[in-house]
């Protein structure tokens, strides 16, 4: 298995190439941050408009990583839908979603962007404590063995800017799972801030890569 091995509260974690988090012990598998239907809602806003097959690029990563991981629980920590009603998925998508769903604990975070998909099954909840990690969509200053996404983190080395984990021994924020999501740089507040002395990026991608988290003050 490919991926960035690290452990958070003595609990032993990999950082997937996808963006995707695996907790082994548990067949736990999390992802933040779908934001599905998001070119729906910017289409209803009269927005830039992105490409209309965002919704199955982000199914079809998700469903490469359940296939692979074979996960019992899978965690999905909140704006998983760009916004309520982008949750009315056509038939094909929410036929694809409910059959990654079916046969296995499903726990949708609730977000920033949407309180939860209520209409699709599984369990909705604010946050979830699980051993001695917590998972929930923003980071809390102080938390200890914390899961998280919201911030979209971006790292850039050379060329462009990649979606990335930032890790330290406290905590783990998520890049976002969805495709066409962007993104905001980690070395910038409040990312930047939230982050202790010796954090990493973790950069996503066919070449994972874990760097220091340079430039912090």
């Amino acid at each position: 298995m490919t991926g960035h091995p690290f452990t958070l509260s003595a609990t032993a974690l990999v950082a997937l190439p996808s963006g995707a988090l695996w907790w082994a012990a548990e067949r736990l598998l999390t992802v933040s941050d779908l934001h599905l239907g998001r070119s729906s809602r910017i289409a209803r806003l009269g927005g830039t408009l992105l490409p209309p097959y965002e919704v199955a690029e982000t199914l079809a990563r998700l469903d490469a990583d359940i296939a692979r991981m074979d996960p019992r629980v899978v965690v999905c920590l909140g704006d998983s839908f760009d916004d309520l009603a982008a949750a009315d998925l056509d038939d094909r998508n929410r036929l694809w979603l409910s059959r990654l769903i079916a046969g296995r604990r499903w726990i949708w975070i609730e977000g920033n962007h949407d309180p939860g998909p209520v209409a699709i099954p599984g369990e909705h909840l604010r946050e979830l404590a699980l051993g001695p990690l917590s998972f929930r969509h923003i980071a809390r200053s102080g938390a200890s063995g914390e899961i998280s996404g919201h911030y979209h983190p971006k790292f850039r080395v050379a060329g462009p800017a990649r979606p990335c984990f930032l890790i330290d021994t406290e905590r783990v924020i998520l890049p976002a799972y969805g495709a066409y999501t962007g993104g905001m740089d980690a070395l910038r507040p409040p990312l930047r801030d939230l982050m202790a002395p010796g954090a990493i990026a973790c950069l996503t991608g066919p070449t994972p890569c874990a760097l220091p988290l340079k430039g912090r003050r």
